[in-house]
């Protein structure tokens, strides 16, 4: 998941903002981590980090989303992204309540 920010009206284009899946495929690339992996081994590798998950810089803790999959082994990266994409998007949608999604949707 990405997001551009808003444009500040210059004729450069803006960077994309990244969270959820997005970060954490960053993240495992970067990191010392084989497949197939156990959620222990994930941490171990990855650390308990905090991901982002919306575009406004809200986070999960790695743990905290593993901890909401059944699954605990993954076979491959694509495995693991797929489990936790589900996690990331509900934590999207719930984060913030009805008056953040309000002012979200304002133009100003």
């Amino acid at each position: 998941m990405a997001a551009r920010p808003p444009g500040g009206g210059g004729s450069s284009e803006p960077e994309a903002i990244e969270f959820g899946i997005a970060v954490l495929d960053a993240r495992i690339g970067e990191a010392d981590v084989s497949f197939p992996a156990t959620e222990a081994e994930l941490l171990d590798a990855l650390g308990d980090e905090e991901i982002p998950y919306d575009a406004k810089g809200r986070t999960i803790a790695l743990s905290t989303a593993l901890e909401q999959i059944p699954q605990t082994t993954f076979d491959n990266e694509t495995e693991l992204l797929d489990a936790l994409y589900p996690v990331f998007d509900r934590e999207r949608q719930q984060g913030g309540g009805f008056l953040t999604s309000l002012r979200d949707a304002l133009p100003f």
